[in-house]
């Protein structure tokens, strides 16, 4: 018996569902993990690792679409972000451009990585350590500066200098994230990073 290709795109379809879903859920678990507050209202958390792993693991419409979810979930007021916050009142915060950043930060972390050389583990490594430095750290801290500017009321410069206060920690996520994914093409070599066809 032959696979049709309704069937092919129905399990395919559900496939995608199930990535989308599980990387929203991550995102949930990352933020069981502790926040560490800081005095300018936006806190450090671990939850960016998750918005670069689900753009290098997922693609850029997939990875959109898992931070999308999220989002939305804390929107309704799951207490889903680190230190159980959640509801529509966090998109008002001074942390609001960050997390509105989640979304295009995990596509354009993904069109990165499906770009990039993928050939060995190593490589792919590397890719994924790129793209999440462009993606997950710069277009992500541009989205925080643009929050704060406008939430917070700071201006330009003050903004970047709040950022900068994130940027350690957040390449050693980069860091991590390609080691993550060294693992996982090793054990899996046939995963389709950045959304590969």
């Amino acid at each position: 018996m032959t696979t049709t290709p309704s069937h092919t795109v129905s399990r395919g379809g559900a496939r995608s569902m199930a990535q989308v879903s599980l990387f929203a859920a991550l995102m949930a678990v990352m933020g069981l993990i502790p926040k560490i507050d800081l005095p300018f209202g936006v806190p450090i958390t671990i939850q960016s690792l998750g918005v670069m792993l689900a753009g290098v693991m997922l693609g850029p419409w997939r990875g959109l679409q898992s931070m999308a979810l999220f989002l939305a979930a804390v929107a309704v007021g799951l207490p889903l972000l680190s230190g159980g916050r959640g509801g529509i009142g966090v998109f008002m915060a001074p942390s609001a451009g960050y997390l509105i950043g989640y979304m295009l930060a995990a596509a354009v972390t993904g069109a990165i990585m499906a770009a990039l050389p993928q050939s060995t583990p190593r490589r792919t490594a590397l890719s994924a350590f790129i793209a999440s430095l462009i993606g997950g750290l710069l277009c992500l801290h541009a989205f925080g500066v643009l929050g704060l500017m406008l939430v917070a009321k700071m201006s330009l410069s003050q903004a970047f200098a709040v950022t900068l206060a994130f940027v350690p920690g957040d390449f050693i996520k980069c860091i991590l994230c390609a080691i993550i994914v060294h693992t996982v093409a090793r054990g899996m070599p046939d995963w389709r990073f950045g959304g590969r066809r």
